[in-house]
């Protein structure tokens, strides 16, 4: 059912994460030829915002690559699953998703009026928590009419709990990509810095050792830099979502318990029937 709703979002997603970078690339793109200038006062767009801006090449996608090397590519990928997770859970984790007034109403009515059957046709219409935790303590109340409510309970104390655990397991992979952003950046880092100074002691930059260590360095810190541009906005969405989904668990738990004490009372007025019926 949220099949085309997610394919929609990721596109949406990488192109938001794209659109930035070109725009900025355009941007930056060679002004129409003006009159020639003396050659010594020839600048060039680059050298021109390299001037007002030093990081202006780097926020270009290919300035970016360019500097970062091959830790690009994983930082890039890892910021649109980001995105793209931030605006998912955005939608998906919500109170409608989890358990709903319209459902607890209808839920409430058909179990005062014993009507299971029509409850689980409303659970299988409904993709809420809830309904499936109650879908799955009717079937198997229905298949086993001598179980008792203990049975009963249990089978619904466990799926209320597997529910819940996959609630959890959904926002966690923001907080893995939050611990996995800045690991990713240091290391990028740690390459460059490595390779800067197996430059520096092969003499590639003769008497600007220091000139070039300097430039290294920078261009090796901006991949932890974009890591921890990455990570820190995912722990905070993480934390968010992880507070949210907390809540909706409790609520969920509370509908649980009122459909289980429904349940609990339809039992007992069975069994005085039984036990009615017994003594006539």
């Amino acid at each position: 059912m949220y099949r085309p709703t997610f394919l929609a979002l990721a596109i949406l997603t990488v192109v938001m994460t794209w659109l930035p970078p070109l725009a900025h690339a355009q941007s930056t793109a060679p002004a129409p030829a003006t009159p020639a200038a003396p050659i010594d006062q020839v600048m060039t767009p680059a050298a021109a915002a390299d001037e007002n801006n030093p990081f202006a090449n780097a926020l270009t996608l290919e300035g970016f690559i360019q500097s970062t090397g091959v830790m690009a590519y994983p930082l890039i990928v890892l910021s649109m699953i980001t995105a793209f997770l931030i605006v998912l859970f955005t939608f998906t984790v919500r109170q409608g998703t989890v358990v709903s007034d319209a459902f607890m109403n209808s839920a409430d009515a058909l179990i005062r009026k014993q009507d299971y059957l029509g409850l689980l046709a409303v659970c299988n219409r409904r993709n809420e928590c809830i309904a499936r935790i109650t879908a799955k303590t009717l079937d198997f109340a229905t298949r086993n009419p001598t179980a008792s409510f203990e049975e009963v309970k249990e089978v619904t104390e466990a799926e209320g709990n597997r529910q819940s655990s996959l609630l959890l397991a959904r926002i966690a992979y923001l907080g893995d990509v939050g611990a996995v952003a800045p690991m990713l950046g240091l290391l990028g880092t740690t390459l460059g810095m490595i390779t800067t100074f197996h430059a520096i002691s092969g003499s590639e930059y003769g008497g600007s050792n220091q000139l070039g260590l300097a430039q290294g360095v920078s261009e090796a810190l901006l991949c932890t830099a974009s890591g921890l541009v990455i990570g820190i906005p995912a722990l905070i969405f993480y934390a968010i979502f992880r507070g949210k989904v907390n809540r909706l668990i409790s609520e969920m738990e509370a509908a649980t318990t009122h459909l289980m004490a429904l349940l609990a009372v339809q039992y007992k007025r069975a069994a005085r029937a039984v036990a009615g019926r017994g003594d006539a």
